[in-house]
């Protein structure tokens, strides 16, 4: 009868190449510019740069592996369709748990840095109220989706350019404060790259998107590389300018390095701008990501990796609803219950896992359906493996004992279905 959900539908091709590039800005330009430059230039100190190119190169790997493969399957999933289709059905569904688990943990953490930013006395209402916000748009529909998320890009590079303009023009600059970026340790690096690769994380929500897009095939390898590239330009302008501002020591010792950069000139009125700039940036990151862990979480349960109820498509607006719903009330609950900052390293070592079968299963693929060298591919497996591994131990154990979860559970479902 009409008003009810439709169970299996198929999800509506609405979002454009401009639509496309901007979800995937809107997901990396967040968190990662505002907050990682300081926990970075405390590993690494100027070599941060450093950092910034490595994460660069692998998330270049990732990006290129994703949108090979989501032009192959252009279906929502992501890399639980591609670990699946290419290596077999316990990787797909092990990558598939991976990105649900750590960009859940994410979401809750990008949540309590919107209200951590918005109103600091209120963090925990904030956000909660941040979540509800957007997962209502979410649901709104996917177009609504892609329009917020322009406001939002826009905002927000307004801002950083706001940041840079004032924190150069300061008369704080001094050069002497890249000295170092060649003489940091490796493993400082490697650490720095690890928190910085995040960052660029967010080119997978494309790719989870891809049922939804216009002509995937085109699309998406056009679109992943774009956002990124436009991503890693933002960054190293606002990287440089940090440290030119007050250097590596100051950037460690700050909670908000931004601030901190721009407070250190004459212009330090300005500093409102980084905690505007870090509340909108922090609203676009859950936006998005809301989008895309819905959209994996729909997919698995298709295949009956998780409850069926989460594969009903809204009649009239065509997007996995109850699967975004269920996802805000999740991260409701845990930024309400959890204290996320040790939990973030599990994120870390999840979504590694997940780029990591990206990249193993762009390695399988011939002919016509590569579109980038192999070696890329193979890279990309190595440097996700590396960065995983430069993690604390806890979290390295603490995220394999999670994915051990989503293993079982894909055990369970293929001896029932026998």
């Amino acid at each position: 009868m009409p008003g009810n959900d439709t169970t299996g539908g198929a999800l509506a091709r609405r979002l454009t190449l401009n639509d496309a590039v901007v979800l995937g800005l809107g997901s990396m330009i967040g968190a990662g510019v505002f907050a990682a430059i300081g926990p970075a230039a405390q590993a690494a100190g100027a070599g941060l740069l450093v950092g910034l190119a490595l994460a660069a190169m692998v998330a270049y790997a990732n990006a290129t592996s994703s949108a090979q493969l989501a032009a192959l399957y252009p279906q929502s999933g992501g890399t639980y369709v591609y670990g699946r289709e290419r290596l077999g059905p316990f990787w797909g569904t092990l990558a598939g748990f991976g990105f649900v688990i750590g960009k859940t943990s994410s979401l809750a953490a990008m949540a309590l840095t919107f209200g951590a930013y918005a109103a600091p006395e209120y963090a925990r209402p904030m956000a909660v109220a941040a979540v509800v916000a957007l997962t209502a748009v979410n649901v709104a529909g996917v177009r609504k989706t892609a329009g917020l998320t322009k406001v939002i890009v826009v905002s927000v590079l307004a801002a950083l350019a706001a940041v840079v303009a004032a924190a150069l023009g300061g008369g704080s600059v001094e050069v002497g404060n890249l000295d170092g970026v060649l003489q940091a340790s490796p493993t400082g690096v490697l650490q720095a790259a690890g928190l910085l690769f995040f960052a660029f994380a967010g080119y997978a929500r494309i790719a989870t998107l891809g049922e939804e897009v216009i002509d995937p095939a085109v699309t998406i390898p056009k679109a992943i590389p774009r956002a990124l590239g436009l991503t890693l330009v933002v960054y190293v302008i606002v990287a440089v300018t940090a440290l030119l501002a007050v250097g590596p020591e100051e950037l460690a010792a700050s909670s908000a390095p931004l601030a901190t950069a721009v407070e250190a000139g004459r212009f330090a009125a300005g500093a409102p701008l980084v905690r505007v700039g870090a509340t909108i940036a922090a609203a676009g990151v859950l936006l998005s990501l809301i989008a895309g862990v819905s959209r994996t979480g729909f997919a698995m349960a298709r295949d009956g990796y998780l409850p069926a109820v989460l594969t009903s498509v809204h009649p009239t607006r065509k997007v996995p609803h109850v699967a975004e719903l269920t996802v805000g009330a999740i991260v409701i609950v845990l930024v309400l219950l959890v204290d996320l900052r040790g939990a973030i390293g599990f994120s870390s070592f999840a979504v590694l896992t997940y780029y990591a079968i990206a990249n193993a299963s762009a390695v399988t693929l011939e002919g016509e359906e590569r579109r980038w060298p192999r070696w890329i591919a193979i890279g990309g497996v190595v440097g996700c493996v590396v960065l995983a591994f430069s993690l604390p131990v806890v979290a390295v154990v603490g995220g394999a004992a999670l994915l051990g979860v989503g293993a079982v559970i894909h055990v369970v479902v293929t001896r029932r279905r026998r």
